[in-house]
């Protein structure tokens, strides 16, 4: 060993053993604090956690005894809130990261907190298209007031806000229903008569404190105000430097009375309904997104889900039947016990809750998807592939064999992976359960297929036994 390692040894060990020594000092007080009567206890939690308990043979409800098969398999596969979750609401709503109702598109559904917060929670307060706003999740809008000359002192339900953009009006006639600005929709006409001023509009919205209804102003836009015939309809005038002013107004989170605009203010009607509703499956939006109906009237958008497999009958009954169950107030922890299939009403007719009763079927829905998009080459003149998808006994037809591929029919009830015209209408080109291009084919473009709802509605109705009629 050279002088310099010995050297460089020594010194390590050196400070090595003044750590030691100071650690040491250390140590040696932690016995005196740990013997005190106010010592910390690193192993005791000083709060009660509120986790979900699993539930316990004595709180469960007695199981369903009866012959129905799909409240036995029901009961078997999903006897839990959580057995829901995981493998129903999870595989069909939130499979994909960033889509789907994930962490992109409301409601996010992804965990067992998440599904719980759905009920009682809002419908629609996020939308893409404005069509897509059912009237009965629309709540009371925000009250407006339009400071000006000629317009009285008291506001108006907000409606609905649009931008239309373009260059500032200029005529000292009313401008078109259309003209470029702020335009801004009441429920009620605005009072007064004037119909060409300058102005300040007040957004208001109400809260409850303390008790008391409290009305706060949270945005304001001052600009020269048209008041459109019927006092309903009012334009702002947008200038250029008020362009940020206007987006920072529609960003703030307005809340329309109307916000699909179709004159139906729904929060007028009834109040409004949610997500899930404890104890009421049928006034649910949710499960009226998966039917493609509440109580009679039709949901306008894209029935659920848009790509992914349908509830089975089975697990409509258990989501049924579960949400019938779940209490006012309930929480994460309702997830755990058993679902009540005994004492659920569903039980009684569990086959009703099929998702045919929405209209999908051959005859409402199917056959007119098909005609439009395929028929334009599948019909008794240009009988492409020897298949006509236009007129009589087109159904029947389908119930047979494939030309290009025999052994798989066109369409096998209950099995979309097994139906031949499913796989044309679902593949990509070049994949190998497919002879030829996938359906429907531009011949022009090379291109075509259906819409994500389109595809849906047949996945649907093979699913669910491919019906010819309601």
């Amino acid at each position: 060993m050279t002088p310099r390692t010995m050297i460089t040894m020594i010194t390590m060990i050196t400070m090595i053993g003044a750590r030691l020594r100071a650690t040491s000092v250390v140590v040696g007080l932690l016995p005196l604090a740990v013997c005190s009567e106010e010592a910390w206890d690193p192993g005791k939690i000083e709060f009660e956690p509120d986790r979900p308990q699993p539930s316990t043979p004595e709180s469960d409800p007695a199981p369903y005894t009866g012959a129905d098969p799909i409240v036995l398999e029901a009961q078997a596969t999903l006897p839990t809130g959580l057995d829901l979750h995981q493998k129903v609401i999870h595989r069909t709503c939130t499979p994909n990261g960033g889509v789907c109702h994930n962490s992109k598109e409301f409601p996010d559904l992804r965990t067992p907190a998440n599904f719980a917060a759905a009920f009682g929670a809002n419908c629609n307060i996020q939308y893409g298209e404005y069509q897509s706003v059912f009237d009965r999740c629309e709540r009371p809008g925000d009250r407006v007031r339009i400071d000006a000359y000629g317009i009285g002192d008291r506001d108006a339900e907000l409606g609905w806000v649009e931008v239309i953009v373009g260059d500032p009006y200029q005529g000292e006639e009313l401008p078109p229903d259309n003209a470029p600005g702020l335009h801004v929709h009441f429920g009620d006409p605005l009072p007064g008569d004037g119909t060409n001023t300058y102005g300040t509009a007040e957004f208001a919205r109400s809260f409850v404190v303390d008790g008391e209804v409290r009305k706060v102003v949270y945005a304001t836009y001052s600009a020269r105000w048209w008041i459109m015939p019927g006092r309903k309809h009012a334009i702002g005038e947008v200038r250029e430097y008020q362009v940020d002013q206007v987006a920072n107004l529609l960003a703030g989170g307005i809340v329309g009375g109307d916000p699909n605009r179709n004159d139906v203010f729904g929060a007028r009607e009834s109040d409004p309904v949610h997500l899930l509703e404890p104890g009421d499956p049928e006034n649910s939006y949710l499960i009226a997104r998966l039917r493609g109906i509440m109580l009679g009237v039709e949901i306008p958008g894209s029935r659920m889900p848009l790509a992914n497999q349908p509830f089975s009958v089975p697990e409509m009954l258990a989501l049924f039947c579960f949400v019938e169950g779940f209490p006012d107030g309930g929480s994460e922890s309702d997830l755990v016990g058993r679902i009540d299939y005994a004492g659920c009403s569903y039980s009684s007719d569990p086959a009703s809750l099929n998702l045919l009763g929405e209209g999908v079927t051959w005859q409402a829905r199917i056959s007119k998807i098909l005609e439009f998009n395929c028929g334009g080459c599948h019909n008794e003149v240009t009988l492409q592939a020897g298949l006509n998808l236009v007129g009589d006994g087109v159904y029947d037809r389908l119930l047979e064999p494939s030309s290009q591929r025999p052994e798989l029919d066109l369409i096998q009830p209950n099995e979309p992976q097994s139906s031949y015209l499913y796989l044309k209408l679902t593949s990509k080109r070049g994949d190998d359960a497919i002879v030829g291009n996938p359906m429907p084919y531009n011949p022009l473009t090379g291109k075509g297929s259906l819409t994500d709802a389109e595809k849906a509605d047949i996945l649907t109705w093979i699913t669910n036994g491919a019906v010819e009629n309601e």
